[in-house]
């Protein structure tokens, strides 16, 4: 684990959903809170939605669960979706546009992109894009090649090890919002405790 007692928040969040382009689907999220040693997990689920939806849906409740604000969070995940709208300030021009993109259509899920920016503009967020469905395997190529590339692109030093901690945590949210979705196709009803999305 890493930063044991640096005081900051880590949020490792992903979403799924199987059968993302078809009218049926479930989707699922998971997402692990991470401060000074201390792990909490969350999943949920919902039907008929889109692995975009998820991802949010994952960073939304995980920042959801804070009661403090001004908190220092940084949040991992393996969506350019999410991550891009931050790190190139898409809402930027979302908001001075009405929620309009560049071709002149109402944003996809601006209801959660709202949400979600409001949560965000209460604490210190920063966010950390991660290669997905990596093998956790220090001495692959393929691992060594994401390592460097995430301590370059995000100006980190992170080593072996906590890279490692890093993967092994989006693995695991990957997991939980699976979790999310098996429990959903067996109830059609999202799984306690964590809150469904659909509604926003």
């Amino acid at each position: 684990m890493i930063g044991n007692n640096d005081n900051i928040v880590r949020i490792y969040a992903d979403g799924a959903c199987s059968g993302n382009q078809n009218d049926e689907n479930y989707g699922g999220y998971g997402a692990i809170l991470e401060f000074n040693g201390v792990q909490k997990e969350i999943y949920g689920a919902e039907k008929n939605t889109t692995n975009n939806r998820m991802e949010l849906c994952a960073v939304i409740n995980a920042l959801s669960l804070l009661k403090r604000n001004q908190l220092t969070i940084h949040i991992f995940s393996d969506s350019s979706y999410v991550i891009n709208c931050f790190k190139q300030r898409w809402y930027l021009s979302w908001q001075r546009n009405g929620w309009k993109n560049s071709k002149k259509q109402t944003v996809e899920n601006k209801a959660l992109w709202s949400e979600l920016l409001s949560l965000v503009n209460t604490q210190l967020c920063t966010f950390y894009k991660i290669k997905g469905h990596l093998t956790l395997d220090a001495q692959s190529a393929a691992f060594k090649a994401a390592h460097k590339k995430f301590n370059e692109e995000n100006s980190l030093k992170f080593s072996e090890e906590e890279f490692s901690h890093v993967v092994s945590m989006n693995h695991r949210a990957d997991a939980l919002a699976n979790v999310g979705i098996s429990e959903l196709k067996e109830s059609e009803q999202s799984a306690e405790p964590s809150a469904d999305c659909s509604s926003i």
